[in-house]
């Protein structure tokens, strides 16, 4: 990791989550500082992903990283995200670039996915501009679910 006076680039600190049975693939952005620490998706506790994904299914929201998997897995969903690595500072969308792309081929290989879905609008846009160009696919953007995204309430998430 280089260090620069604005931040540092950061490679993605973990792997993608598929199974052979996965038809949703959901993608972020990059992890933030608690989902680096935990190396893990979705880490900080005020990110409303798990609470909107269990109550899609009718689930309590998962608390452990096994049942976060079991969420997951278990629905025919996939995570991962758009960017491999970048310069960031903490946490923030806002300060990304230097931007290389996650290769989604280690997914769309090897599980049928049938539709991407980009968690806010950075992973969008990442999306839109490296990844697209080489999968030919096209991703919905959906509303994030980090709490920086304060004008949409958990309800009008789920809905």
């Amino acid at each position: 990791m280089a260090e620069t006076k604005d931040g540092q680039r950061i490679g993605h600190p973990f792997g993608p989550l598929y199974g052979e049975n996965s038809r949703i693939l959901i993608l972020g952005s990059f992890p933030s500082v608690r989902s680096r620490e935990q190396h893990f998706f979705y880490g900080h506790p005020q990110n409303r992903f798990w609470k909107v994904i269990a109550a899609l299914y009718g689930r309590e929201a998962p608390v452990t990283i096994p049942e976060k998997k079991e969420l997951i897995l278990g629905h025919g969903l996939a995570l991962w995200d758009s960017i491999a690595s970048c310069v960031i500072t903490g946490s923030s969308d806002a300060s990304i670039r230097e931007v290389r792309a996650n290769d989604l081929s280690v997914i769309l290989d090897h599980s049928p996915i049938q539709a991407i879905c980009c968690n806010g609008k950075t992973s969008w846009q990442q999306y839109e501009k490296l990844i697209r160009p080489q999968t030919g696919r096209e991703a919905l953007c959906l509303p994030s679910t980090s709490p920086a995204n304060a004008q949409w309430t958990l309800q009008t998430l789920i809905e």
